[in-house]
């Protein structure tokens, strides 16, 4: 330890215990966050989010199936949602060309 940290033990203070009284209430935030960004994304971008709920992992090509949109529409909605945080995405196993979209855990 440095001369220029606090010490813990002698100023009585936990960093721990701050951190864990915050962490039990980051779950319901979480979903008013996740819900209110979704609220201001376009139509077709709700549409996806929702397709992936229900259907991920899916590529660009299993979203537009699955939710009838044009390939252009889904590439833009899929750029909002990851634009968000909303979607992840990884490289498919099956083909390194296409990747797979599904909300993040």
């Amino acid at each position: 330890m440095s001369t220029t940290e606090p010490d813990a033990e002698i100023d009585g203070t936990d960093e721990t215990s701050e951190r864990d009284d915050t962490s039990e209430h980051t779950d319901s935030r979480d979903d008013r966050d996740r819900d209110s960004v979704l609220a201001e994304l376009p139509p077709s971008a709700k549409l996806v989010h929702k397709v992936l709920e229900y259907e991920a992992p899916l590529t660009q090509e299993g979203v537009a199936a699955e939710s009838r949109l044009c390939p252009r529409t889904v590439r833009y909605a899929l750029g909002k949602l990851e634009d968000q945080e909303l979607v992840t995405s990884r490289v498919c196993l099956e083909d390194a060309r296409q990747s797979k979209y599904r909300l993040p855990k």
